[in-house]
């Protein structure tokens, strides 16, 4: 078997982002010579030439040495992000995290995990993707994401879960709504009520399945793919919505037009937010340090609520 020190994957990594050897040697903080007998070495263990090396034109990479350098830079990647994944001495993190959240409650939850992280882990990188199940399902599946943050509702098995923090369905109406005057609202009451919908699995799917469980047919008057739109909708009173209760919710819509919030009743389709990640995979101790710290945020926002 092919031995390949780390040292050698990380300088053939960087040879195709240059052009001489004297741009890579730089780069790499070592001699050209130095560089051109390592090149030489991993060419003996390979069997095979990996890049054409001519004074006057420079340094061009082979097909093979293309291939090779684009493996040796994941490994070398792996090996950096290994090395990060511990806590050093001082108990600190470094290195990156991917989280993913879903569209609908992303602007209520991601500012509140964020603000603070960097003070107590200032060594750690977070990345966040927004979108439905349909776009964060795969990216979790393929490693793209180290964890992420939806409702606990029509999930595939597969993923291990952990709780944010529990939610319920609440009726959003205009505050002139006839409705809008009781404390509690009935799906029978609002059956012949203009509703617009969250058009978004596993949304939509919930929905439809709650009024068909109580044998009524919801009026469906508009179906839009964001919640800020549904709640601009509202507040010009073109309908009513039914919406997950949110952390760091005003009642009122992005335009300054306010909102009522009201309870369904009998409470409906009550779930959680819950962060989750392949069961396949552990959570690496960098997600784990951001998922505790969202713990908290969350229970502050809901206090504040």
């Amino acid at each position: 078997m092919a031995r390949f020190s780390l040292r050698q994957l990380e300088l053939l990594a960087e040879l195709p982002r240059h052009s001489t050897l004297g741009s890579a040697a730089a780069e790499l903080n070592i001699s050209e010579s130095a560089l051109s007998q390592a090149i030489t070495s991993v060419e003996r263990i390979a069997g095979e030439q990996l890049c054409v090396r001519r004074k006057a034109h420079g340094v061009r990479m082979t097909p093979a040495g293309q291939y090779f350098a684009a493996k040796a830079a994941r490994i070398v990647a792996d090996a950096d992000e290994l090395g990060d994944s511990f806590p050093r001495s001082d108990g600190s993190l470094r290195g990156p995290v991917s989280m993913g959240c879903f569209a609908s409650f992303a602007s209520h939850v991601v500012p509140s995990i964020l603000e603070g992280f960097r003070a107590v882990q200032p060594g750690i990188d977070v990345s966040v993707s927004v979108g439905t199940h349909d776009d964060l399902l795969p990216a979790l599946d393929s490693g793209e994401l180290d964890f992420a943050l939806v409702y606990d509702l029509l999930l595939p098995s597969g993923f291990t879960k952990h709780t944010l923090y529990q939610t319920k369905l609440e009726v959003v109406l205009h505050p002139e709504h006839p409705l809008a005057a009781q404390a509690s609202i009935t799906l029978a009451e609002l059956e012949s009520e203009p509703l617009v919908n969250y058009e978004s699995e596993p949304s939509t799917e919930n929905t439809r399945r709650l009024f068909a469980e109580a044998e009524l047919n919801p009026t469906i008057a508009y179906s839009l793919p964001q919640v800020v739109l549904v709640n601009a909708m509202i507040g010009r009173g073109l309908g009513y919505g039914l919406l997950y209760a949110r952390p760091n919710n005003p009642p009122h819509t992005l335009d300054g037009l306010p909102v009522a919030i009201r309870q369904l009743t009998p409470p409906n389709s009550p779930t959680s937010v819950v962060a989750i990640w392949p069961r396949t995979s552990t959570l690496g101790p960098r997600a784990a340090a951001l998922l505790e710290h969202g713990k908290l945020a969350m229970d502050a926002a809901w206090s504040r609520n």
